[in-house]
């Protein structure tokens, strides 16, 4: 396995192929980062990871300076899991200049749930994401679906700039006890790290009350809430949206998503759960 910090390097590394398969990371990789991996060497070769803590998605008083950084144990585990190439470049290798021309997500995509609590976050993700793509040229690229809204930005991004590109969203993968993994999970003391699971579980009630028939989504989601909060926990918002376009559930919408993002402490936790809308006769 090859890694890779200069962008001249890369190009010339991949120069001439033509199936490769891109898994972008910002590293401190776990499980679930593996199994995107994994999943990209079923759909191409070479397969390519990125590693870069991207500045321009973190706003003002985020985690940008603590978030971990892991070179040396993220290489072992992605050699492991059959990566070919890591490409792990510094800021100034991805932003020598000022970047002043950025990505700007469609507003209907970005103007609330997470683009809503950190503005300018999917600018940043976008323009990264374009400037991979335009290194990498891959035939496939892999993301996450814990990530939802990030992953629909970038099927738009790349549907809008006609670019030939496969999107394959992975799977979610959780602990034992439910919670989605997350390189912020981290952060977590041990007391946090027993109450982290009620997200997913408050996320899970929604989807079989929906599923039982239950039509009081804002209802739902407001009681959800409510629980999150008198167990301590600073909640930025529980919604159910349609699962193409993130818009408000419509009478015609038959597959939902039930999302969450909350603050456990003084780390953020998302999560998200796409479910089947059963029809009563």
């Amino acid at each position: 396995m090859q890694v890779l910090h200069s962008i001249a390097e890369l190009r010339a590394a991949l120069a001439g192929q033509t199936g490769t398969a891109l898994v972008p990371t910002m590293g401190n990789l776990h499980a679930g980062h593996v199994s995107l991996v994994e999943l990209a060497r079923q759909h191409g070769q070479p397969v390519v990871a990125s590693i870069f803590v991207n500045p321009m998605q973190f706003g003002a008083g985020e985690d940008f300076e603590r978030y971990p950084r892991t070179l040396d144990a993220d290489c072992a585990k992605l050699k492991a899991a059959g990566c070919d190439l890591v490409f792990a470049p510094d800021v100034a290798e991805m932003y020598p200049v000022p970047q002043t021309f950025t990505v700007q997500p469609s507003a209907s995509l970005t103007q609330d749930l997470d683009g809503a609590f950190r503005p300018g976050h999917f600018s940043g993700v976008a323009t990264v994401v374009l400037k991979l793509f335009n290194l990498v040229q891959p035939r496939v690229a892999v993301f996450g679906k814990k990530d939802y809204q990030q992953l629909l930005v970038i099927r738009e991004l790349v549907r809008q700039f006609n670019l030939p590109i496969e999107i394959v969203a992975g799977d979610t993968l959780r602990e034992p006890d439910g919670l989605a993994m997350s390189s912020r999970n981290g952060y977590l003391d041990p007391s946090e790290r027993m109450q982290a699971v009620r997200l997913h579980a408050e996320l899970a009630a929604i989807q079989a009350a929906v599923q039982s028939g239950e039509r009081d989504f804002s209802g739902l989601t407001a009681t959800a809430c409510r629980h999150l909060k008198m167990a301590g926990w600073r909640v930025d918002y529980v919604e159910l949206r349609d699962v193409e376009n993130l818009q408000l559930p419509v009478s015609e919408s038959r597959h939902l998503v039930v999302l969450g993002a909350a603050w456990l402490g003084k780390t953020r936790l998302i999560d998200n759960l796409a479910f089947d809308l059963f029809v009563q006769d």
